[in-house]
């Protein structure tokens, strides 16, 4: 059998994007970003991202099209995430790969976009080993999965209580006055900062709460703690070190997630930690994961910065991992959710 051709297609929030896999190779990767259109509202706008989303999806199908050199015609399956994100984002994605689908006469597969974020490692380091462990971070999602088979068996471990960690640094940013989205600018100032000069809590991590919660993460305290700090430094009179606060909470942070990852691993006996989502382009949690992995053993993935985000290659790479484990397609009037389970890989 031949390696599957499958043109995947990403709306789930503010990136509207499109790619095609052949196999696990990369034919093209194309990424139209409405973030410029939400940075004076601080925060993606649903219905501008939906509107946004209307307007590329044609262009942006037919450049990954045209980049693979290929037609519809040449796509052995279509697939599209049909959640979890914005419902707006969602219909406009899913209703545009349904008509592009039955016009075609294509089979489609509605997938799960978290899900999605480690298909997407196989690009780069090839085939996930079996009893593998993933971190997903990113502005929405701060989830511990185990991977037994990407096609059928994913299991939750731990998810975050409250805030996740890309939002945790959204909202400090706005404390600290910086534009949207926030976690570059704190990942460029925390490099000069001193990550020790604020004491920032690490939720779930002791006590009876770290013992009832192991692999789970809470982001909420660390955010009212930094925020309390620094109103208390303005409140007296003295200058917000900004560095110094970046840096401390981006180090907080990222050992409780290197942490918590380790102790998955070592419950699971897996020696393998794949890393996805938008979060996981910052340097410090990068750092601190390498690190931890080599101190336990794990090879731990991350893969390259464009494939952190969101982008059509991690939902073709799911659709293709389906298609050769046998998945039966989704029906064509299969629905958008908002709050897919992580353990729904497909509809």
């Amino acid at each position: 059998m031949n390696a599957p051709i499958i043109l995947g297609i990403e709306s789930t929030c503010d990136e509207t994007a499109a790619a095609v896999v052949e196999g696990k190779e990369l034919r093209s990767n194309v990424v139209a970003s409405s973030m410029e259109e939400h940075a004076r509202y601080g925060g993606v706008i649903p219905e501008i991202a939906s509107r946004a989303h209307a307007q590329a999806f044609v262009p942006v199908v037919s450049k990954a099209l045209a980049d693979a050199n290929m037609t519809i015609d040449d796509v052995d399956a279509i697939a599209v995430s049909a959640g979890p994100g914005l419902a707006g984002c969602l219909a406009v994605g899913v209703s545009g790969a349904k008509a592009l689908a039955w016009s075609a006469n294509k089979p489609i597969y509605g997938i799960n976009h978290v899900i999605g974020h480690v298909a997407v490692t196989q690009l780069q380091f090839g085939d996930l080993p079996a009893n593998t462990m993933a971190l997903i971070v990113s502005g929405g999602h701060t989830s511990l999965l185990h991977v037994n088979d990407i096609a059928r068996d994913v299991q939750v471990v731990g998810t975050t209580l409250d805030d996740a960690a890309g939002e945790c640094f959204d909202k400090v940013a706005r404390l600290l006055g910086f534009p949207y989205p926030g976690g570059p600018h704190i990942d460029r100032h925390a490099q000069l900062g001193d990550p020790h000069a604020l004491k920032v809590p690490q939720g779930l991590t002791q006590g009876k709460a770290g013992k009832a919660h192991p692999y789970d993460f809470s982001f909420s305290g660390v955010k009212t703690a930094i925020a309390r700090w620094v109103e208390n430094r303005q409140a007296q009179g003295l200058d917000v070190p900004v560095d110094d606060v970046c840096a401390s909470l981006a180090d907080s942070v990222a050992q409780v997630l290197a942490k918590k990852s380790m102790m998955g691993c070592h419950e699971y006996d897996s020696t393998t930690m794949i890393v996805g989502g938008g979060f996981s382009a910052n340097s410090q949690l990068r750092a601190a994961l390498r690190e931890a992995g080599e101190k336990h053993g794990v090879d731990v993935r991350i893969p390259d910065i464009k494939l952190c985000t969101d982008n059509g290659a991690m939902v073709a790479m799911l659709g293709s991992n389906l298609v050769e484990a046998g998945v039966q397609p989704s029906a064509m009037d299969f629905p958008i959710d908002s709050a897919m389970p992580l353990t729904k890989i497909s509809c």
